[in-house]
């Protein structure tokens, strides 16, 4: 097994939930072509990278809110004001969603702004994202 590859798609799949470039699709097929990566672990680090990455967003909503419309931070004020009126329109199971591209990562940003509480958090957040690579493990492995 290459420690290297898993390291690679917990690298992109955490950079792509804190709206960094990272192109974890794009690194979870190319580990599932390697026949040497069990499948599962492929999933688990993926999965587990892309929920890090959406507790960082959640963190930076929740205390660093004072540094939004700095570059780095992960998202924009008109993305942030968008994903707190979708949240507050459909409520903490939206979450589910926070692997869709655009809106995801400013809604666990709005979750974090918004004080939601850690574990429903938690647990759609992974629900959603799980769903997303157990996808791609069945289309691509």
């Amino acid at each position: 097994m290459s420690l290297a590859a898993l390291a690679g798609v917990f690298a992109a799949a955490f950079l792509s939930a804190t709206l960094l470039f990272g192109l974890s699709e794009a690194a979870v097929i190319a580990a599932l072509q390697d026949p040497n990566l069990p499948r599962g672990f492929v999933f688990l680090v993926a999965t587990a990278g892309n929920v890090l990455g959406a507790v960082v967003n959640f963190v930076l909503g929740r205390f660093f809110l004072r540094f939004e419309g700095r570059r780095w931070f992960p998202v924009s004020q008109k993305g942030r004001a968008r994903a707190e009126a979708i949240f507050r329109r459909y409520g903490q199971p939206v979450l589910l969603l926070s692997w869709v591209p655009v809106i995801g990562d400013p809604l666990t940003l709005a979750a974090g702004l918004l004080r939601m509480p850690w574990l429903p958090f938690l647990i759609y957040v992974s629900i959603g994202k799980a769903a997303r690579y157990a996808v791609l493990v069945w289309a691509f492995g």
